[in-house]
């Protein structure tokens, strides 16, 4: 076998939230770890049980607990709700790990704050080392550092630890469209995109910090609908359905 595919995965805390209204409905972690579980062992990766074919990273984010933004804008000051915002993925990736356990998914949780008792710190090569040792590694916390999203977060650790792509799961959004489709008709949906294009147009694939920071280190980005059955099992082996931003040119589905 060649080179293993090493992907991020970048989860909101809202595809944790299910149905319910508030915090993380476990039947939706399982299915995560499920579809997590069946990529690493695909045939098509010539993954087993004991040789996982696939490489994988997740980042979590937190607004299915808390938003810190949100609370900053009602006058709370903003490093103090980034940072509870960063205890929330903590909760996530803990919630996430448990359920990948479960499906006999070797796991780490590593954290941008250091809590020894609960996770490890993020050291990137030990990360990359988890990695290749078939275990997925769930990057919490956020950078660490108030100010930054959990996208920044997310393109910022996929450099890290040399991903081939960047998987911007959204909550029943199945890629990036020219206009918001639910109120403009005429919207379509990009096949592929260009980093620049989306960031002159506000596309909405990412902040503009995280998106600016793929494009000017070339990592691509599929944006697709993890609400979709087998979606994540999909996206994380390469059946791209959704849309891909890249270097190069803007094409229509």
């Amino acid at each position: 076998m060649g080179a293993k595919r090493r992907v991020l995965l970048k989860l909101s805390g809202e595809a944790l939230m299910g149905d319910t209204a508030y915090g993380i409905d476990p039947a939706v972690a399982v299915s995560i770890a499920t579809q997590i579980r069946d990529a690493q062992r695909h045939p098509a990766q010539n993954g087993t049980d004991d040789d996982p074919g696939v490489e994988i990273a997740i980042v979590v984010g937190g607004g299915n607990i808390w938003r810190g933004l949100a609370a900053s804008s009602q006058g709370m000051d903003r490093s103090t709700a980034d940072y509870m915002g960063m205890m929330a993925t903590v909760l996530n990736g803990l919630a996430l790990q448990d359920a990948l356990e479960h499906q006999g998914v070797f796991t780490r949780v590593m954290t941008a704050i250091q809590m020894h008792e609960v996770a490890e710190p993020y050291i990137r090569r030990r990360a990359i080392r988890h990695m290749e040792k078939g275990r997925v590694v769930i990057m919490a916390a956020g950078t660490g550092n108030p100010y930054f999203t959990t996208d920044t977060a997310a393109a910022l650790r996929a450099l890290e630890v040399n991903a081939d792509i960047l998987l911007m799961a959204k909550n029943q959004v199945d890629g990036v469209y020219s206009a918001d489709p639910r109120t403009d008709p005429s919207a379509r949906r990009y096949k592929q995109l260009s980093h620049q294009e989306a960031i002159e147009r506000n596309l909405k694939v990412m902040d503009t910090a995280a998106l600016s920071l793929c494009r000017e280190n070339d990592l691509p980005i599929l944006v697709f609908d993890a609400a979709k059955p087998a979606s994540i099992t999909n996206a994380l082996i390469g059946d791209i359905d959704g849309t891909l931003v890249t270097a190069g040119d803007s094409i229509f589905s």
